[in-house]
């Protein structure tokens, strides 16, 4: 696996969507961790569906194993793939499957 990889982490939501908005021309695919993003914003899930590179998602915990208000995903909606609960093995594992979907 040969990837060149960016990171970016920002508690502002306006960050992140500037920051996806932009990844259409910059990278091949993006991976993302919404953390409590993901069962309010309506905002980064459009940001999401505007680009067209392969989108994953991930959490560190699995968050249908957690409150009921935290176990729906609005982004979910807007990504390729979601992947959750697997500590910080889930970026690793969004990584591997992120290297496949640019492949194909």
């Amino acid at each position: 696996m040969n990837m060149d990889l960016f990171f970016c982490q920002s508690n502002n939501e306006g960050e992140l969507i500037n920051f996806i908005q932009s990844a259409e021309e910059k990278y091949d695919g993006l991976i993302i961790n919404p953390a409590a993003f993901t069962h309010t914003s309506v905002a980064l899930l459009d940001a999401l569906r505007a680009i067209s590179k392969p989108k994953i998602e991930i959490h560190l915990s699995n968050i249908y194993n957690r409150e009921d208000y935290r176990k729906k995903s609005i982004t979910s909606e807007g990504v390729n793939g979601l992947i959750c609960g697997f500590g910080s093995l889930s970026y690793i594992l969004a990584i591997e499957a992120m290297n496949n979907l640019i492949k194909v």
